[in-house]
């Protein structure tokens, strides 16, 4: 126990990178400092990733069950519990690269265990809100903030996961994920899961890549990939689309019981977002990184 680094120190070590501009700034400054510390305190124990990734999972269907409550209360509790949902899916991560136990496995659960949630959370938030108020509205408003939240993880996932490969880091999770030939011939378990996740997935990566290729106007070279993938303010505007921004959004909106308020936020304020850092890379990104056309 003597060499067992400090609180701090195991921050730093359990991070995907250094390149803080990579990660959403509200984990940097919060939800991972605090996974950080709970992982501090179970990596001497013989708890694994995969268990803190299952107790993640069942935050998040409490949550749901609380926001069905509908009084104030219960859904103040529903947003803490989705906070305590997006530690410890941020300490799972991180447990897995303070202990060396990366899996194919445990990267599957975790995503699909994430969809799960999100559709047990946005059926109970727009439940909730529809119960109070019935409202055709209401439905479209819920249907959109499950489908947009879900683009919308994609498209940070995409380009946090690019920047990462091309640092050599974390690349058991794959820009777009397909079923390969060693896959098949692999872990039976991880390619059952894996074939749930393409399915989740699989649609989203591929739409993700062509949003890619539009914006800077064609496949980025070698060259222009480092600069594209690797753009401070890219990485800045796709990170405000992490799950910690998206939920810690809803967890405010949640704590002052305005959950009709997060509906509109959702499909106004983080779509434009969404556009805006679409229109930073096709407009002022890309046309400095294109190579000029022959003449």
């Amino acid at each position: 126990m003597r060499n067992r680094l400090g609180p701090l120190e195991f921050f730093r070590a359990s991070l995907k990178t250094d390149a803080y501009y990579a990660d959403e700034l509200v984990n940097i400054y919060l939800l991972r400092p605090l996974a950080a510390f709970i992982v501090w305190l179970l990596s001497p124990t013989p708890v694994t990733p995969n268990q803190v990734t299952f107790a993640a999972i069942i935050a998040g269907f409490a949550a749901a069950f609380a926001y069905l409550g509908q009084t104030p209360a219960a859904v103040a509790v529903a947003g803490l519990l989705v906070t305590l949902k997006d530690v410890l899916d941020d300490a799972d991560g991180q447990l897995a690269r303070a202990k060396q136990l990366y899996s194919r496995r445990g990267r599957f659960i975790d995503s699909i265990g994430d969809f799960a949630v999100d559709v047990a959370l946005f059926s109970a938030i727009t439940a909730a809100v529809y119960l109070r108020a019935p409202s055709a509205a209401t439905l479209v408003l819920g249907a959109a903030s499950f489908f947009g939240i879900t683009l919308r993880v994609s498209y940070h996932v995409y380009y946090q996961a690019s920047f990462l490969h091309l640092q050599e880091r974390y690349t058991l999770n794959r820009i777009v994920e397909e079923i390969t030939e060693e896959d098949r011939k692999g872990d039976p378990v991880a390619l059952r899961l894996q074939r749930v996740f393409v399915l989740l997935y699989g649609w989203q990566d591929r739409l993700m890549g062509s949003l890619d290729r539009w914006c800077f106007g064609g496949e980025p070279g070698t060259d222009e990939s480092v600069q594209w993938y690797g753009d401070r303010a890219g990485l800045r505007l796709s990170g405000l689309m992490g799950f910690g921004t998206e939920f810690a959004l809803l967890t405010i909106c949640s704590l002052c019981d305005a959950l009709e308020l997060y509906l509109l936020l959702n499909v106004v304020l983080m779509n434009g977002v969404w556009l805006a850092s679409i229109l930073y890379r096709r407009t002022i990104l890309a046309p400095g990184l294109r190579p000029p056309e022959d003449l």
